[in-house]
């Protein structure tokens, strides 16, 4: 011991990125990123986050008439949604698919 006085840590709490996700800006800008990431489990990561900062799973499957089922096994770290359920979690974010030309010079 050195005789300093010597404060105990504050303890840490995970990093949740649906508590940054606070208003529609945000989220398109999380899930545009990831999309241009282009790994599929990115997307789904970035879709859960996004479904806990819109009020959870249980909110997302009233907006969407999927059910809760589906969404978490679509959402889950195996999931691996099929192009008509990402359009319809988009279009509950207000948000849909778009086709950009690559830019040749990145």
């Amino acid at each position: 011991m050195t005789g300093k006085n010597v404060k105990a840590a504050k303890a840490s709490k995970p990093y949740r990125a649906a508590d940054y996700l606070q208003t529609e800006a945000d989220v398109t800008a999380y899930l545009q990123a990831a999309l241009e990431e282009g790994d599929a489990r990115v997307i789904t990561i970035a879709l859960r986050d996004v479904a806990g900062a819109s009020g959870g799973v249980g909110e997302l499957a009233r907006k969407t008439g999927l059910s809760r089922e589906t969404l978490y096994r679509t959402l889950s770290p195996r999931g691996n949604p099929r192009l008509d359920t990402l359009a319809t979690l988009l279009r509950a974010f207000h948000l849909r698919l778009t086709v950009v030309p690559v830019d040749e010079a990145a």
